[in-house]
């Protein structure tokens, strides 16, 4: 299987390079309206059909004895991906299809052998509107051994097992298998059926965090799993015999993989916790807040330039992995994608400093990472389940003044340390 993505990738590359000598295209830095998309397609001459496509792959085929030895089938959907991505250019924001790199995003799509009847939505037989006969569309073929474990026909190569991660079969028309860290993957085109909202009426409350991943507004603290210190070990260890090894041997090559190995477990522990805890937010509460973060810019290098570098590099680079090991816009994400319409992004200011009893904000009242203590009304709880109090109540954003107390209640106050002198208003009489 690994040598079919490699013989599929020249024949993409070949089309690549033909589909920009031929049509003269070049990546567009903004976003076309659809006017002027057709006005600019029209520029760049007429387009590559399909089927011209599929003779120029079957003439390629009779020539090329490596390329024959690869799978027609694999060949077409590349062709295909790579169609689908050159028309998606503009509405994509990733602009032109580019050169893969070698050992990176290793895989292959295939579409179904079996052949079934499709239906409409209805339920009525979809039929052929010129012939009027019925449409059959394509079908993978699956097979379920156990409860653990499932073959799919691949063709050209026979059934290959897999371990399954859901109790039910997958049906789909296509499914991908990609190879990364010495491991093979399939993932099928299926989109799972959000979750039911409880109707419990429950809204809870993120606040997302370095020490504590996802702190919720009930008192409970979740923590993404990270690697042992054993592992940590492991990584610096095959980091240091890679170092020392010589440029381009097997020995530097075999290090890193064992390195890429022990990574690759981190990020599936990770993934496997943002999915079982996005599972159980979308089937427990009909609303779920998270504080809106820009984890882009927060994880930025603070390098700087040659004429202005930066302070602390090596610090903020610690505080980035950090971050980005914890998952965050994962757990944001596949919570979006299971309860669609129930998920809010709640403003970040000043949450962490509010108290959720009475609503004023000080600075003063953060004693610690883990301790709140209002200066106003003496109020006492852990900081991180504070904050997750007041997402949980949508207060957030740029302190203003309120008659009602409770969370974000009365921040105005003489003298406040962190709220600025406001403009003063006149109050116009209506007659």
């Amino acid at each position: 299987m690994l040598h079919w993505d490699h013989v599929q990738v020249p024949r993409v590359s070949d089309a690549a390079a033909g589909a920009a000598d031929a049509l003269a295209l070049r990546a567009c830095p903004v976003r076309v309206e659809p006017r002027r998309r057709a006005a600019l397609a029209l520029a760049q001459g007429p387009q590559v059909s399909a089927r011209l496509r599929g003779t120029q792959l079957t003439e390629a085929r009779r020539e090329n004895e490596w390329l024959r030895a690869g799978n027609q089938t694999v060949q077409v959907q590349a062709l295909k991906d790579f169609a689908q991505a050159k028309a998606r250019k503009f509405d994509s924001g990733f602009g032109e299809p580019t050169w893969r790199k070698k050992h990176k995003h290793e895989g292959f799509r295939v579409i179904g052998d079996d052949r079934v009847p499709e239906f409409n939505a209805d339920g009525s037989p979809k039929l052929n509107p010129k012939t009027g006969k019925q449409v059959m569309g394509r079908s993978v073929v699956v097979q379920k051994l156990n409860r653990r474990w499932a073959q799919v026909k691949v063709s050209g190569c026979g059934w290959v097992r897999f371990r399954l991660t859901r109790s039910e079969l997958p049906q789909a028309k296509t499914f991908r298998v990609t190879f990364k860290n010495g491991q093979w993957h399939i993932a099928f085109a299926v989109i799972p059926d959000p979750i039911e909202k409880p109707g419990t009426g429950e809204v809870i409350g993120i606040d997302r965090g370095v020490k504590v991943t996802a702190a919720l507004s009930d008192g409970r603290r979740l923590n993404c799993p990270q690697l042992t210190v054993k592992e940590r070990a492991q990584i610096r260890k095959h980091q240091r015999r890679a170092a020392r090894a010589p440029k381009g041997s097997d020995a530097k090559t075999a290090e890193y993989a064992k390195v890429a190995r022990l990574k690759a477990r981190e990020a599936d522990r990770r993934k496997d916790w943002c999915e079982k805890t996005s599972t159980m937010l979308a089937r427990t509460y009909d609303l779920v807040r998270f504080e809106k973060l820009n984890i882009t810019n927060m994880t930025k290098s603070s390098k700087g330039t040659v004429e202005q570098p930066g302070k602390k590099v090596r610090q903020k680079a610690g505080l980035n992995r950090a971050i980005l090991a914890q998952g965050w816009g994962l757990l944001r994400q596949r919570t979006e994608h299971k309860a669609p319409g129930r998920v809010e992004d709640i403003p970040a200011p000043y949450t962490s400093l509010r108290c959720s009893a009475c609503g004023w904000i000080d600075k003063n009242s953060r004693k610690s990472q883990a301790e709140f203590v209002c200066s106003s009304c003496g109020f006492n709880c852990n900081a991180d389940t504070n904050a997750a109090t007041n997402v949980a109540a949508g207060q957030g954003g740029f302190p203003r003044p309120r008659r009602s107390a409770g969370a974000g209640g009365t921040t105005a106050r003489k003298g406040s340390n962190v709220r600025e002198p406001q403009p003063i208003r006149a109050e116009i009489p209506l007659f």
